[in-house]
């Protein structure tokens, strides 16, 4: 089966052809740049690279939040297009887990986090085990406080992963002392080759029209309406446009 994986959910881009769990090719770039002008010429690059024409694909597998809301949307409404033009299947895989999935040994707690501004992060727990990659603690949006009062809790080591880990490595290492570790440089940044074995037997979402990515957390537009409107119900804006 015939995969293209695509994750734009943070500042790295990494798109990815899979035939099955092989890769065939892969572009990950780190770059401030624009997102949605980059996608799609390296999408067709590699399409052309490996021979192959976008109605050979099977699957599309797109990482779904949290991240960036411009990011998100980007990678999200392309897979969405294609998915639904094609009509193949779309997987969303958690853009942490996809990041977890870099730390491969076992009973090990993984931690992979984005900075989600103002002492929040975005985090979750893992663990890899003999049956795969287990969510200890689910995707949530927290202060970094309480990230590490819970993991405090848990008495073992924990390996970080992720750029943002940078932003929060001493207060996180003076908080957890000898049970903080982060991981090399190479494994902070997501691979979407990862990204398409995670979606290759996942189940596909029902219908890729209506798809929204998982942002954890209300726009800052939405916060200050709901401020205004404590009684009214919040429907997420980005599902609304």
């Amino acid at each position: 089966m015939k995969i293209l994986a695509l994750d734009t959910s943070n500042r790295p881009l990494s798109v990815a052809i899979l035939d099955d769990g092989q890769l065939l090719a892969m572009t990950t770039t780190n770059i401030r740049k624009n997102h949605s002008i980059q996608l799609q010429p390296i999408i067709e690059t590699l399409v052309k690279q490996v021979g192959l024409k976008m109605q050979d694909f099977k699957r599309i597998v797109v990482a779904d939040g949290p991240g960036s809301y411009t990011g998100l949307r980007i990678a999200t409404t392309t897979a969405k297009a294609l998915a639904y033009t094609l009509n193949i299947d779309l997987v969303a895989v958690s853009s942490l887990r996809t990041l977890a999935a870099n730390v491969g040994d076992e009973d090990r707690l993984i931690v992979p986090l984005f900075d989600a501004r103002r002492e929040n992060v975005f985090a979750g727990i893992y663990q890899q085990t003999a049956d795969g990659l287990v969510a200890v603690l689910e995707d949530q949006h927290l202060a970094i406080k309480e990230l590490a009062a819970k993991l405090l809790e848990m008495h073992k080591p924990v390996w970080f992963v992720g750029q943002d880990v940078s932003v929060y490595a001493a207060f996180l290492q003076d908080q957890l002392g000898p049970y903080f570790h982060q991981v090399s440089d190479a494994m902070n940044l997501p691979n979407a080759y990862v990204l398409g074995k995670l979606g290759l037997h996942a189940e596909p979402v029902a219908h890729p029209f209506n798809f929204v990515p998982r942002y954890l957390r209300l726009t800052e537009a939405e916060v200050e309406w709901k401020k205004r409107h404590p009684q009214e119900e919040t429907k997420p804006y980005v599902e609304r446009n």
